[in-house]
């Protein structure tokens, strides 16, 4: 008997099989949430390994500009914006061997780690006691909404370059108010409550070379009511420990790893 399953391309499921799918709900599909990986939305730069067509960690179609999800490799091509609804931000910080000693991710340090404070300065960079990089990261917990109406859970990550752009955004968040109808009071808004636009641009540094960044703006706030409690539980439920996210950084790379040492976006600048 032949093993292969004939398949109809580009066809319409049945009536009989929608209705047999739905009647089935998400059977089998649901995991407890420290079984599951949320995804990074990352900014692709020339050095970036997805550009490299032989690196494992290759993107076919992707451009420096562009944004992606690096679990579902979805390419968003440099001027779409993505709608974002951030839940919850950490700043996470991480010590790596400099790149001319051979490069690598040493570990990830605690906010309260005593030679965070200690670092001096080179160039741009932030040197901890030991010799090596202290990379400093801003990870934002989103619901990423869907032109259906539909969203999933998603970690934008800011470092290096793009930590500016976070403290804008950080600003913007913490002075994002509105009038209380029963009260008559401004008060500040829950991170949660308000959509903001993601994009990219062009940005160029003193020794003229082009780079990609970030770009934030406020749309408005969340007026569907299920997405802001999901939002509300998305951020419960990360501020508890119960979701988390694990950068290739602290998943895969190791002391004696040679690659580049910020996922490819270590731009010196």
């Amino acid at each position: 008997m032949s093993n292969q399953v004939a398949t109809k391309k580009s066809a319409e499921l049945s009536t009989d099989v929608l209705d047999d799918i739905f009647a089935d709900g998400g059977e089998g599909s649901s995991f407890d949430s420290s079984e599951l990986q949320i995804p990074f939305i990352r900014l692709a730069q020339q050095m970036s390994p997805q550009i490299n067509k032989k690196d494992a960690q290759f993107i076919d179609g992707l451009s420096s500009g562009d944004m992606f999800n690096n679990l579902t490799n979805e390419i968003y091509a440099g001027g779409t914006a993505l709608l974002v609804v951030p839940c919850y931000v950490v700043t996470k910080y991480r010590e790596f061997i400099p790149r001319l000693d051979g490069g690598g991710f040493v570990q990830e340090l605690q906010a309260s780690d005593p030679d965070i404070t200690r670092t001096t300065k080179n160039l741009n960079k932030d040197i901890l006691p030991s010799g090596n990089e202290l990379v400093k990261a801003d990870e934002y917990y989103c619901l990423l909404l869907g032109e259906d109406g539909d969203y999933e859970m998603a970690v934008v990550d800011m470092k290096v370059s793009q930590m500016k752009v976070s403290r804008r955004w950080k600003s913007q968040i913490s002075m994002n108010k509105a009038k209380n109808p029963k009260t008559g009071q401004m008060q500040t808004l829950p991170i949660y409550s308000t959509i903001w636009k993601l994009s990219t641009v062009d940005e160029t540094n003193k020794r003229n070379e082009t780079f990609s960044n970030y770009a934030v703006s406020k749309l408005g706030m969340v007026e569907d009511r299920s997405i802001y409690q999901a939002a509300k539980v998305f951020r419960a439920s990360v501020a508890a420990g119960e979701a988390k996210a694990v950068s290739e950084d602290a998943a895969t790379l190791s002391k004696t790893n040679k690659k580049d040492d910020i996922d490819g976006d270590d731009i010196p600048f």
